[in-house]
């Protein structure tokens, strides 16, 4: 339990610093490190460091190569890392050994030798003696001085699953199959990722002097709600992490927002009661209650910690009322506004009564899984709607669907385009190549054609003609993969052009709380950077910007400014088009209550926004879909 907590912090069984971004929280801990090395350079000492792989420890490595060519060296350090896919040779593209040289160990001065990884090939009746000779090393070097550890969404931290037991040490695990599944898509299908892998157990890690978790989007709140707040438990690994006297966790606001003082933070202290706060506790208690908005009462509000609410609002009466209308009120079924209609309390002005809209997709079916049936309410009532995927996603296409494309153009006879005159040669590397090998740059040319295919076919679904569907293939993207993407101001520059050339009323756009190294966080980031660009064009100030919801979990609906009904027959037309996505079934991540192919677990999430606002006392739909506005342009 940690000491000296704040007021806002009293439910916190970890010391958690909650950052603006993952840039602050990693500058912080960065310099924080570097200090340390130095400190032990000065003292003639070694800094030992515990390294994780993933996502999340991404930024910091590249803070700690930014020290590094500020004069940071790291001759005097001593690296372990956490974990290893068992099976996996040192230099395979999905190895964390390969991980480690590309995104650190390359850029840094630090010794070859002085860097250690679990190896992945060891003979299976080596692999005690190799883990103990792992521990050995450890503490032959004096133990670790400062661990760094992610957090997966079933709680584990390095490959510790749930059902690890606290006093576990370095060893071959079986993998969960969400963290199997969270995999599928670095290597393009679940069935190729590894299903063992070798790991720190919990008391090595927790044998480290210091101890620093790292995590970034919403997708880990629920399960950091749990890990820090909760008790310790098997079931979630990453709780054990309570009873080190020196960890801290580094979240962004996204990952913390779970935790009691963002949740509900006037659990823990008076609070300022500002318009969004108010709706966020009203919702609460209703949901709490398990009451209609209209229904709750003065004692509900009392015997729920809002005393104070109602001191500032007068009554339960009253308030209630405003809620409710609030709530009411982000209900539309004119996504573009309704023509020759009041518009003082809708999300949407009615002018212009025919808007031209841009839809930003950071892969083909991003956009069709979050707001589908919104598009295809747009393209109806007669708006301009451009629908522009801004990576090609050929990095997501398993190897056994472009082998069955290969197989039907051959049956057809098609003759080959001058793009693709070696067809025969790349059908030939799809049948050679191993399940992990990296695809030549004209097979991810083909395997992008298969996805235009698909979104094309998905677009003509929601009505929306081909020649308002455009393929922005961003060039991060194009040069990257998982995990190594880097943006820059040719992929800024290609949406600027996009935005200046069509000078929307509407922009629509994903990723404000994904991990900011994924596809969505990386295209929400330089979508960003275009609108900053745009700030001085004459069509920015009349211009909404909105963001709609992932496929991670449903929005509470005191975070939606516009929700848009889905008849039946609407979500069935949804549903039609993502399952044109063919190569996408399986690839789409999961969450830990979810289970089912990547357009019912859309489905799934449409329905429980859905039935939240029915249960709040709104009319009761089939499906809804969500949108948050975002500053900078005319939203109200």
């Amino acid at each position: 339990m940690p000491s000296l907590t704040t007021e806002a912090e009293q439910f916190e069984k970890i010391r958690t610093k909650v950052f603006v971004n993952s840039e602050a929280a990693v500058r912080e801990l960065g310099s924080a490190i570097g200090a340390f090395i130095r400190q032990r350079q000065a003292e003639n000492r070694r800094a030992v460091l515990g390294l994780a792989t993933g996502s999340t420890p991404v930024r910091l490595y590249q803070e700690l190569i930014r020290l590094h060519r500020d004069g940071l060296s790291f001759q005097n350090v001593i690296t372990f890392n956490l974990d290893e896919y068992y099976g996996l040779p040192p230099d395979h593209p999905e190895s964390y050994r390969h991980f480690m040289e590309v995104q650190l160990f390359r850029h840094i001065d630090l010794p070859p030798a002085q860097a250690h990884v679990p190896n992945g090939l060891i003979e299976r009746n080596q692999v005690f003696e190799y883990c103990a000779n792992y521990e050995a090393q450890i503490a032959e070097a004096g133990g670790i001085d400062i661990q760094i550890v992610g957090i997966g969404r079933t709680g584990h931290i390095g490959f510790n699953e749930p059902g690890s037991s606290l006093d576990s040490r370095t060893r071959l695990v079986a993998l969960d199959r969400l963290t199997r599944r969270d995999a599928a898509r670095d290597f393009r299908g679940e069935a190729n990722v590894p299903a063992y892998a070798l790991t720190m157990g919990i008391g090595t890690i927790l044998e480290a002097r210091q101890i620093r978790l790292l995590a970034w989007g919403e997708s880990k709140a629920l399960v950091l709600r749990s890990a820090i707040e909760g008790p310790e438990t098997t079931a979630v690994p990453a709780s054990f992490l309570q009873r080190h006297s020196d960890c801290r966790c580094y979240l962004d606001h996204a990952a913390g927002s779970e935790l009691t003082r963002f949740r509900t933070p006037w659990k823990v202290g008076p609070v300022k009661w500002d318009p969004g706060l108010t709706r966020k506790a009203v919702t609460w208690l209703a949901e709490t209650r398990e009451k209609p908005v209209l229904r709750l009462r003065d004692e509900d509000y009392t015997e729920n910690a809002l005393a104070s609410l109602l001191v500032e609002t007068g009554s339960a009466y009253s308030l209630n009322i405003r809620i409710f209308n609030e709530l009411q009120h982000t209900i539309t079924g004119w996504p573009g506004g309704k023509p020759n209609a009041d518009d003082t309390n809708r999300p949407v002005p009615a002018e212009p009564p025919f808007k031209r809209v841009i839809i930003l997709s950071p892969e083909p079916l991003d956009a069709e899984i979050g707001m589908a049936g919104t598009i295809h309410r747009l393209v109806n009532q007669q708006h301009e709607v451009t629908l522009a995927y801004l990576t090609s996603g050929n990095l997501s296409v398993p190897d056994s669907e472009a082998r069955m494309a290969f197989s039907l153009l051959n049956e057809l006879g098609v003759s080959k385009p001058d793009s693709l005159a070696h067809l025969d040669q790349l059908a030939a590397e799809t049948n050679r190549k191993a399940p992990f090998d990296e695809d030549s740059r004209e097979l991810r040319q083909f395997k992008g054609l298969i996805r235009r295919a698909e979104a094309r076919a998905s677009c003509q679904i929601l009505g929306l003609a081909l020649d308002r569907v455009r393929f922005l293939d961003l060039p991060f993207y194009q040069r990257g993969r998982y995990r190594q993407f880097r943006w820059g101001s040719e992929d800024v520059k290609s949406v600027v052009n996009l935005m200046c050339s069509l000078e929307p009323h509407q922009v629509y756009v994903t990723g404000v709380g994904a991990d900011p190294s994924s596809v969505p966080g990386i295209a929400y980031q330089l979508v960003s950077a275009a609108l900053e660009n745009c700030g001085k064009e004459p069509w920015f100030p009349n211009c909404q910007f909105w963001v709609y919801a992932s496929n991670e979990r449903p929005w509470p609906p005191h975070e939606i400014d516009m929700a848009i009904p889905l008849s039946p027959a609407e979500l069935a037309i949804k549903l039609d088009c993502l399952y044109h996505h063919r190569s996408q079934r399986s690839q789409t991540p999961f969450t830990e209550t979810q289970a089912g192919e990547g357009w019912q677990q859309a489905e799934q999430i449409n329905r429980a926004t859905a039935r939240q606002y029915d249960l709040l006392g709104l009319a009761e739909y089939e499906a809804v879909e969500s949108f948050r506005a975002q500053k900078g342009g005319r939203n109200r």
